[in-house]
């Protein structure tokens, strides 16, 4: 007996975009005293939210930049603040053409927060400031799935144990197992 297969569509909601982006950018603060050496910089208030746009994902967010330097002949301190804004376009690596545009969810991750590599001064007075970052987005739109259907499948009565046991696996040959895996 030769049992014939159906397919049919199912529409959900799934991860149809996926991207990840490591950047490096250099942003330049001039202080309102010429510096002498800088004592430290860091990153703080780091916001941000996601937006689909095109074939990608934009990282549009701000955060604050903090330089502690002194100046006077290194007898002086202060922090010069600055608010920078940024957006971060995301290609997605992976992106199901299939999925509907009209149910579109973006997000993002920040996998590394904005934070200072370097810091130095110009001989104009202006701090030169490395700031690495990286994000992870995700696209999640309703596409079709197809799976197949067992014509006359009345499964209601059957009783099914997916459970695995630790016996389940000793009568397999191992040379018959992909390498690959």
């Amino acid at each position: 007996m030769s049992l014939k297969y159906q397919s049919r569509e199912i529409i959900t909601k799934a991860i149809c975009g996926r991207g990840r982006k490591f950047s490096t950018v250099t942003h330049t603060v001039t202080p309102p005293n010429k510096p002498a050496s800088i004592l430290g910089a860091w990153i703080i208030n780091h916001q941000y939210e996601a937006v689909a746009a095109g074939d990608g994902i934009e990282v549009i967010g701000t955060y604050d930049i903090n330089i502690w330097y002194s100046y006077d002949k290194n007898s002086q301190t202060e922090v010069a603040k600055e608010t920078v804004s940024y957006v971060e376009n995301v290609p997605l690596h992976f992106l199901d053409a299939r999925h509907r545009s009209s149910s579109v969810e973006v997000s993002a991750e920040a996998t590394q927060e904005p934070s200072t590599v370097e810091a130095s001064i110009s001989g104009d007075g202006r701090v030169a400031i490395r700031v690495e970052r990286e994000f992870a987005v995700e696209l999640v739109a309703e596409t079709k799935l197809n799976v197949l259907v067992v014509p006359g499948g009345d499964f209601e009565d059957k009783d099914f144990d997916f459970a695995s046991e630790d016996g389940d696996y000793e009568d397999l040959d191992p040379d018959l197992l992909d390498d690959e895996l």
